[in-house]
C-alpha cells in the first residue's frame, strides 16, 4: 500500500489518514500484488471503514443508490447537472473514487479529476487505484500526472489537495 498527497507542499490532514488507514486495514483483500477485484469490489471491502468515518458509500449501480453531486443549479435551486461519485463525506467535502482495471488505461482517473472540479461542495478528492495491473504501476502513473500538473504551475486547480491510494 502507497499513499502520495499533492499539493506537495501541504500536509495530509488527520482525517484524510483515516481514510488512508480504512484501505490499509484492509490490504490483504485488495491488494492488487495478489487480487484482481473489480473496482466495485474494492468499494464494497473497504466501505464499512469508510462509513465509520462519516462517508457515504454508494451501495450498488441503480440509480437510487448512486451519489449525485450537484454540478449546475436551475429555476428555483433544482440541480439541472450532477456527477456520480463513488464516497462521499459533506464534512470534509471529501469525495473518493475507486478505480481498478481501467483507472489509467482509460483515463478515468482524469475524469475523476474534473468531474470533483466541477462539483458544489467539494475540497478534496482522493482516487484509489492499483500498484499493479497488467505489466504497468497505475499508481505511478497517476502520482505522475499530478505532480506535473502541480509542477507546471499552468492551472488553478479548485480543490484543497487531492490524496493517491495505491492498492
Amino acid at each position: 500500500m502507497k499513499w502520495s498527497y499533492f499539493p506537495r507542499n501541504n500536509r495530509i490532514s488527520e482525517e484524510h489518514l483515516k481514510v488512508v488507514n480504512a484501505f490499509i486495514v484492509n490490504e490483504s483483500k485488495i491488494s492488487s500484488e495478489n487480487q484482481s477485484l473489480h473496482s466495485d469490489e474494492v468499494l464494497h471491502i473497504v466501505a464499512n471503514e469508510l462509513e465509520k468515518l462519516g462517508y457515504i458509500v454508494e451501495k450498488s449501480k441503480k440509480d437510487k443508490d448512486k451519489i449525485k453531486m450537484p454540478v449546475l443549479y436551475g429555476e428555483c435551486g433544482i440541480p439541472t447537472v450532477n456527477f456520480e461519485t463513488d464516497v462521499y463525506n459533506k464534512d470534509t467535502k471529501t469525495v473518493i473514487e475507486v478505480e481498478a482495471g481501467r483507472g489509467v488505461t482509460n483515463y478515468q482517473f482524469l475524469k475523476d479529476f474534473f468531474e470533483s472540479c466541477c462539483m458544489d461542495n467539494t475540497d478534496y478528492l482522493c482516487i484509489a487505484v492499483r500498484l499493479k495491473y497488467r505489466i504497468s504501476n497505475d499508481y505511478e502513473k497517476v502520482c505522475s500526472f499530478f505532480e506535473a500538473l502541480y509542477a507546471s504551475n499552468r492551472f488553478m486547480i479548485p480543490l484543497k489537495g487531492i490524496l493517491i491510494i495505491g492498492y
